[in-house]
């Protein structure tokens, strides 16, 4: 026996004489009879998603790292890429000084490398005129020395290209409204959509860095990819680079992610012409995609104040930057107190005039 079941409710649905469709007896909802069958099948079939990635990123070889090296710092454990020369640097993650140097080995070549646009000067004025008018700052933070130990990182991404095969149902309905004499009436009908079709993606990114944190990588999305280069060593020249320590395998599933709800949002972007779409199941199949490795370009600050890191990020190809500053306690206290007074005077004189009126 075949069982049909109510899209509505979940009710097994039946055979209704008088009108010659598929009846819910639960719900009252009443179907066409092609049309449930077609959803069922639809249901039945639903398919898992398949995410195929394939990194094309090759190793160094000894001709492309000879003036190469990297630091590992002695705090937080960052690794960073500089030439054969530099044997100190400040880390961008915890601001760290003491850097030790070793060879560059164990690590992918980046395929790309989107190089400084902004100058450190625009990081600089940028900084000061975030710390402008911020009256709890500490007195440390605003001097010109510690502003102007903001430092230019490479910072690596992994950047995902596919085409991706997906499909959609959804569940719409149309609502009318309508009266007589004697009553109002709203009816509505419900429909089954379905969507399928393909997009492309090119370049979606995915921070490969865990030393910062990925809210703030978000924030000053997006770069510009037209000005993406094929990577050359000369580009480090003057900067920090920064080596991946999230390989591609814990980048896929953030990269898996975008792509899903960037395919949810365009293909139930389509559906016009009903008065609700919900989505109800999506399928998304991606062949052969392809993974490479990049280098992008930040300016950053870290400072520690009573044991707690701050940290001002600016990407440095558009100028957008987010950051967290420190608070001077004894400052908030003090302005608090201030406040406090402030309100207690005003509120006194109002009481006093409401005396004198009264």
């Amino acid at each position: 026996m075949k069982e049909y079941k109510c899209p509505n409710c979940g009710g097994a649905v039946k055979f209704d004489n008088s009108t010659q469709n598929m009846k819910c007896p639960h719900c009252e909802a009443e179907f066409e009879t092609t049309a449930l069958a077609d959803y069922q099948k639809e249901v039945e079939s639903q398919a898992k998603d398949r995410f195929d990635w394939k990194a094309g990123s090759e190793t160094w070889d000894e001709g492309s790292f000879g003036d190469l090296g990297t630091g590992s710092c002695p705090s937080c454990g960052a690794e960073l890429i500089g030439d054969k020369s530099t044997i100190a640097m400040l880390c961008p993650c915890c601001g760290n000084a003491q850097i030790a140097q070793k060879r560059v080995d164990g690590m992918l070549k980046p395929d790309y490398c989107l190089p400084f646009k902004l100058e450190k000067k625009s990081a600089v004025d940028a900084l000061k005129k975030f710390c402008d008018g911020k009256r709890l700052l500490p007195d440390f933070f605003k001097k010109e020395n510690r502003i102007e130990s903001i430092q230019g990182i490479y910072t690596p991404f992994w950047l995902f290209d596919a085409k991706v095969q997906a499909r959609i149902r959804c569940k719409a309905t149309k609502v009318k409204s309508y009266s007589d004499e004697n009553n109002d009436y709203t009816k509505t009908d419900y429909y089954s959509v379905v969507r399928d079709g393909s997009l492309n993606f090119e370049k979606i990114p995915v921070d490969g860095s865990d030393k910062i944190d990925e809210a703030c990588m978000d924030a000053i999305d997006p770069f510009d990819y037209t000005q993406i280069n094929n990577f050359q060593s000369e580009y480090l020249a003057g900067y920090s680079a920064k080596k991946y320590d999230k390989d591609v395998e814990a980048s896929k599933e953030s990269a898996n992610a975008k792509i899903k709800n960037s395919v949810e949002k365009e293909f139930v972007g389509s559906i016009t012409g009903y008065s609700t779409v919900e989505l109800e199941n999506s399928t998304v199949n991606i062949d052969s995609g392809k993974v490479s490795y990049a280098l992008m370009p930040l300016w950053i600050l870290n400072t520690k104040y009573k044991d707690e890191n701050y940290q001002f990020i600016m990407n440095a190809q558009t100028g957008k930057f987010v950051g967290r500053l420190p608070v001077d306690k004894g400052k908030a206290i003090k302005f608090m107190l201030m406040f406090t007074a402030i309100f207690g005077m005003v509120f006194t004189a109002v009481i006093q005039l409401l005396r004198v009126f009264l």
